[in-house]
């Protein structure tokens, strides 16, 4: 039988047009170590990894007329040099020209002819430092089959890569006819698969009550959702084809301080943070906020700590990510209510053990932050525009840590994508005493992201300062 996409990984291809690539990136910042860390090694590292992700070899292949959805198969001509790709920035290079850069990247679609990821390896940083720069499509991570290579690459101890010796023989491609003889005889098994493929290939039926419906899984939830619309503002409009991208560094510390002081979890004070800046933000915009002003967020969330138990909201259950809709309280102008606003919210979702779920669970195997990222773009790509404003995905990382190679793992940011009608996406990792956050916005629309960034620092701020 063909290796047939998933409806909903189909759907990501369907839907992607040159505003809205469909993949989710991450910049990794590594100090380069005494015996060095090269593109030579890089690939010798990415090569021995490729058999334990036997989708990075292959490529999507559309069945003639969509009589059925597309398959994967091997592609024949893989080239990994195509896909690890060697930039430099000029020396030395700053964090605000590699940001640049990621803008770029980041706007620009994968090949849909090849394996859908790239890996740029970046030198110039100043500081002898050296960035990889991932871009992976939502279609390839499944958190059950294949997970993320950014958490394939990366190892609990320092190592030399070995060079990788490369054994694999790609199978050979199916022909046009084969295709269609196998779309056929599905067809024959699941006559209204035929009619729905051909429809999906030509309109975007994720924005149906239906799809919804489907993907919430809840009926009832479903139709409150759908009546209710997320509110609307800058951060819904139509996006353009360029990026802004921009991080913000904190210290994991300053978060569980607050919540030792105030309650709720380390991921409720990030919440929290975030939304005192897009209320800061919105003030600057002009927009009018009433006391009960919210920003509705997609949040997929992996939220345990395994040595101090602080990710404990409900959105981990055994080995599952849960996505929550959560209506984050701009309109409040007191930190510390803000804050008790956000932590309600994620217990209802506790209590209710369903409430509003917007993906109900994934299933996947380990707990990696470039993997989760992954996870949770897919939970906000099934989705419909018009019931939240913004994605936010907080994945929690090693505390201990990590090396590429012999180099040193220092600071990772995650970068979300956009959806059509979305100006605004945010990630954050935590990793080794840090909280990152990276910033991902519409060249045109969200301008002004790095502005936003400083109001999270600020925002933070004003929680660790605040009394009742």
């Amino acid at each position: 039988m063909p290796d047939r996409l998933s409806a909903l990984d189909a759907s990501f291809l369907y839907v992607e047009d040159h505003a809205t690539p469909m993949h989710v990136g991450g910049v990794a910042i590594f100090e380069r170590p005494r015996g060095g860390f090269d593109y030579a090694q890089l690939l010798d590292l990415v090569g021995s990894r490729l058999p334990f992700l036997p989708r990075y070899r292959q490529r999507v292949l559309d069945v003639p007329g969509h009589l059925a959805r597309p398959v994967w198969v091997d592609d024949v001509d893989f080239d990994l040099n195509y896909h690890v790709r060697r930039s430099a920035l000029p020396q030395p290079g700053t964090d605000d020209q590699l940001f640049d850069l990621v803008a770029r990247l980041m706007s620009r679609r994968l090949a849909p002819e090849r394996p859908l990821w790239e890996i740029y390896f970046v030198e110039g940083l100043e500081g002898d430092r050296v960035a990889l720069v991932t871009k992976t499509h939502q279609s390839v991570v499944d958190g059950i089959g294949t997970i993320d290579l950014g958490q394939l690459i990366l190892d609990d101890v320092p190592a030399p890569p070995e060079p990788a010796e490369d054994t694999w023989t790609p199978r050979r491609e199916p022909s046009r006819a084969q295709l269609v003889v196998d779309a056929v005889s599905e067809a024959v098994q699941r006559p209204g698969e035929l009619v729905e493929n051909v429809r999906s290939a030509a309109n975007d039926a994720l924005t149906s009550v239906g799809k919804v419906a489907e993907t919430l899984g809840d009926v009832a939830s479903t139709l409150r959702t759908v009546v209710n619309p997320a509110p609307q503002g800058p951060l819904n409009v139509r996006v353009s084809g360029g990026r802004m991208f921009s991080v913000v560094r904190t210290r994991l510390e300053d978060y569980r301080k607050i919540r030792a002081a105030h309650g709720g979890t380390v991921n409720d004070v990030i919440l929290t943070a975030i939304t005192g800046a897009l209320r800061e933000w919105l003030l600057s915009r002009g927009v009018h906020l009433g006391s009960t002003a919210t920003v509705r967020a997609l949040v997929p969330l992996a939220v345990r700590d395994a040595d101090t138990a602080e990710y404990s909201t409900p959105a981990l259950v055994g080995n599952e990510v849960a996505a929550y809709l959560v209506d984050l309280p701009v309109g409040e102008p007191n930190p510390v209510l803000r804050l008790q606003h956000v932590g309600h919210a994620m217990t209802a979702h506790l209590d209710s053990g369903r409430s509003v779920a917007a993906r109900g669970l994934l299933k996947v195997s380990g707990f990696a932050p470039a993997t989760l990222h992954s996870l949770g773009a897919r939970a906000g790509g099934s989705l419909s525009g018009r019931i939240f404003n913004l994605m936010i995905t907080n994945s929690p990382g090693p505390q201990e840590p990590v090396y590429a190679g012999e180099a040193k793992l220092i600071e990772m940011f995650p970068v979300m994508p956009l959806m059509r009608t979305q100006a605004l996406a945010i990630g954050v990792t935590s990793y080794h005493g840090g909280v990152y956050f990276g910033l991902n916005g519409d060249r045109k629309a969200a301008f002004d992201v790095g502005l936003l960034g400083g109001m999270i620092e600020e925002a933070l701020e004003e929680l660790k300062g605040a009394h009742w």
